[in-house]
C-alpha cells in the first residue's frame, strides 16, 4: 500500500541506503532494490547513498536505484577528493537524460584523515570546506547555466565549462551539506544548499535559530527512529536491536582518532542519555559504532513531538537511518502522521 510520510509539501523525508561492508554481492544488490523500494512505497523523496573509500561506488549503486524504482531520488554522497566536479555534473545530466529522473547532493567536506591521507589529501578542515565551497559553485553553475561557467579560485580554475546534454530545469538536484563547524554553516550558507546536522535533543534548543542567524537558508537533521505504539515496546526492540557492546565502544573510539569532524566529536561527548530517561534520544548506537546519528525511541506520540520540537527550530528536511525491515518505515511513516506543521 502506497503510503505518505507527510502531507506537507516543506517537509522532506530521505531514507538510507544500506552498506556494503561484509556483504556479498548478489545480497546487497537485493538488499539495495529491497530498501529503495519501501522507501519509496513509504513515501520517502530519496535515499542517501553513502560514499567513503571501503564501500561500493555510490553512482553505480544509485543507478540500480533509479532502474528499480520510479521517483524516489538518490541522495548521493560527493566529496572532491574523488572526482573532479565537472565529473559530478556530468553524471547527474547523463542520469536525467537517461532515466528522466532528479538525482540529489550530499556535499561532503572529507571523511576520516586516514582515508584522505591514503588519497594524498592532507588538506586541513576549514580549508576542505573552502574547497567544497567552489566545487558545489561549478556543479550549480554546469547544471543551471547552459551557456557554461567560468571560476577562478583558489583550487579550481575552469573557462567557459559548458555541459551536454543540458540539465532540464524539472530536474535540478537538491543540495544538502554535511557540517556542523563554523567553517561548514559558512559554507552550506554561501553555497545556498540546505544544512544537515547530527541534532542535540530538540528540547535543548539546539542549533536551527544560530544556523538560520549564520544564513543558511534552510536546515535539515539526520537521525534514527524507532517508534511502536508504546513506549515500552519501542524501547525493547531498540535495547534489543542495538544492545551494550564493549568492542563497538572501543572501535568508536578508535574512529574518534582518525576524525577531525565537528559533529562526530560533539556527539561523541554526549551521554547515553543526555536529556534523561524521559526523553526518547539515545546515543548507544552511534557510540557503538553501529550507526553515524543519534537515535529518537518512544512511542509513536513522544517521537512526533521531538520531531515536531526539531520542525519548531526550523528544520525541514530528515535524513533518516536505514531501514531495517519494510515496517519499520511504516512506523516512522505514522510518527510523521502525527508531527505538528511548521506556523505559517
Amino acid at each position: 500500500m502506497m503510503m505518505d510520510m507527510t502531507e506537507d509539501d516543506s517537509i522532506q523525508i530521505y531514507s538510507t541506503c544500506c552498506s556494503s561492508k561484509g556483504a556479498d554481492s548478489a545480497s546487497y544488490l537485493k538488499h539495495v532494490v529491497d530498501v529503495a523500494r519501501w522507501s519509496e512505497e513509504a513515501g520517502c523523496q530519496g535515499m542517501l547513498v553513502y560514499a567513503d573509500n571501503g564501500i561500493v561506488d555510490p553512482w553505480t549503486v544509485s543507478q540500480a536505484i533509479l532502474t528499480s524504482t520510479k521517483k524516489i531520488c538518490p541522495l548521493v554522497a560527493i566529496q572532491p577528493v574523488y572526482m573532479h566536479p565537472f565529473a559530478i555534473a556530468k553524471k547527474i545530466s547523463s542520469l536525467a537524460f537517461l532515466y528522466q529522473r532528479r538525482v540529489d547532493l550530499n556535499l561532503l567536506a572529507g571523511g576520516f584523515r586516514n582515508d584522505l591521507l591514503a588519497l594524498g589529501d592532507p588538506t586541513p578542515h576549514d580549508e576542505r570546506y573552502a574547497r567544497l565551497v567552489e566545487y558545489t559553485k561549478i556543479i550549480q553553475g554546469l547544471l543551471e547555466n547552459p551557456r557554461g561557467i567560468t571560476l577562478e579560485g583558489g583550487y579550481y580554475n575552469v573557462q567557459n565549462l559548458r555541459l551536454n546534454p543540458p540539465m532540464p530545469a524539472t530536474l535540478q538536484p537538491h543540495y544538502m551539506m554535511s557540517g556542523s563547524s563554523p567553517a561548514g554553516l559558512a559554507a552550506a550558507s554561501e553555497t545556498g544548499v540546505t544544512a544537515i546536522q547530527y541534532p542535540k535533543p530538540a528540547t535543548q534548543g539546539q542549533a536551527a535559530a544560530d544556523e538560520k542567524s549564520s544564513g543558511c537558508q534552510s536546515t535539515g537533521v539526520r537521525v534514527g527512529i524507532v517508534a511502536r505504539s508504546t513506549r515500552e515496546e519501542a524501547w525493547s526492540i531498540a535495547e534489543e536491536r542495538f544492545p551494550e557492546d564493549r568492542r563497538g565502544e572501543l572501535t568508536h573510539h578508535l574512529a574518534m582518532k582518525t576524525s577531525d569532524s565537528h559533529w562526530h566529536k560533539q556527539l561523541s561527548k554526549q551521554e547515553e542519555r543526555p536529556a534523561g530517561d524521559d526523553s526518547p534520544y539515545w546515543m548507544r548506537p552511534f557510540h557503538t559504532y553501529k550507526t553515524f546519528c543519534p537515535y529518537l525511541v518512544g512511542s509513536y506520540e513522544q517521537i512526533a513531538t521531538e520531531i515536531s520540537g526539531y520542525i519548531a527550530l526550523g528544520h525541514r528536511t530528515f535524513v533518516l537511518d536505514i531501514p531495517p525491515c519494510e515496517q519499520e518505515l511504516g512506523h516512522i511513516n505514522t510518527v510523521f502522521g502525527q508531527v505538528s506543521s511548521p506556523a505559517q
